[in-house]
């Protein structure tokens, strides 16, 4: 979301690199509600609503399929899974 509000405020080529590089970030919580054999259109929009409210913290709850509060769940990402899915999304965005 970040990046999309960016966007909107940037010229040229570079919103539309920005554009190209915010789209599979926006789609993992989808690719991977569907590798676990969850119904991800139900989980995504639901997540999408929990973070328009200010829920940063929710995400997808593998276990149960359902979304939660990482933080409740003890779920923390560390600094090689953040870099990790940025490069995997540089590298969708450079296809």
């Amino acid at each position: 979301q970040a990046i999309d509000r960016e966007v909107e405020n940037t010229p040229g080529k570079k919103a539309l690199a920005m554009a190209a590089y915010a789209r599979p970030l926006r789609q993992m919580p989808s690719i991977i509600a569907d590798n676990g054999g969850y119904d991800s259109a139900e989980l995504v929009t639901q997540l999408r609503a929990k973070h328009a409210a200010g829920h940063s913290t929710y995400g997808l709850d593998m276990y149960n399929g359902t979304i939660a509060d990482m933080t409740t769940l003890g779920v923390t990402e560390s600094y090689k899974s953040k870099y990790q899915v940025l490069m995997s999304a540089s590298e969708a965005a450079e296809m």
